[in-house]
């Protein structure tokens, strides 16, 4: 299996490994964080160093994820797989065997979906996304990169979710609705009409 960096240390980070091992296509090289935190907190994964040391380590390791989490803003993320993709990092799609991507569907790298999802027929999902627990990508649905669809979200066929948007858990987007890039769906919302660009949305509308 090849090796793989993970860069972000947190809960977030945790649920990754899970679905990394269960994927059983790459071995957690270790993590890539500001602070060497408890091993326990690492599950037991060796603490590699910082940013900085980003550029000697992809030289053993060059494949790596982005593994920050995402709620409020894109930007340490985006940031993240920027100076990655700018060092030549390798970028895997990673995808839970307990998920189901339709044959039918794109994921681009540096995406992770994680158990119990689904993305179904002609849906496409782009770079450096999540795609989290039991959300639902329905088809002909697209999610431009930086994305997070949160645990157990409902995206309806053709739906558009553009750069660096965030939908909570349990939040449902009804057929066809445009969410424009930098919104925030809190959790449990329903969204029945277009949102537009860095539309903070937490009822029904």
């Amino acid at each position: 299996m090849k090796p793989l960096l993970l860069i972000g240390g947190g809960g977030h980070c945790r649920s990754c490994i899970d679905v990394i091992e269960s994927q059983g296509q790459y071995t957690v090289a270790g993590i890539v964080d500001f602070n060497e935190t408890d091993a326990a907190a690492r599950l037991g994964y060796p603490w590699l160093g910082r940013d900085d040391d980003l550029p000697d380590l992809l030289k053993k390791y060059p494949s790596a994820l982005v593994t920050v989490g995402q709620v409020k803003s894109p930007d340490t993320r985006i940031a993240l797989f920027e100076k990655l993709q700018a060092l030549g990092a390798d970028f895997p799609t990673i995808v839970s065997p307990l998920a189901h991507v339709s044959r039918h569907a794109v994921v681009l790298p540096g995406t992770i979906v994680m158990h119990g999802a689904i993305i179904n027929a002609r849906a496409k999902v782009g770079a450096n996304c999540i795609i989290n627990s039991q959300a639902l990508v329905e088809h002909d649905s697209v999610v431009a990169a930086h994305c997070h669809i949160s645990t157990g979200a409902r995206l309806n066929g053709d739906v558009h979710i553009e750069t660096g948007s965030f939908i909570g858990s349990g939040a449902v987007v009804h057929h066809g609705v445009r969410i424009a890039s930098r919104c925030v769906v809190g959790a449990g919302a329903i969204v029945a009409k277009n949102l537009t660009e860095g539309t903070v949305f937490r009822g029904t509308r």
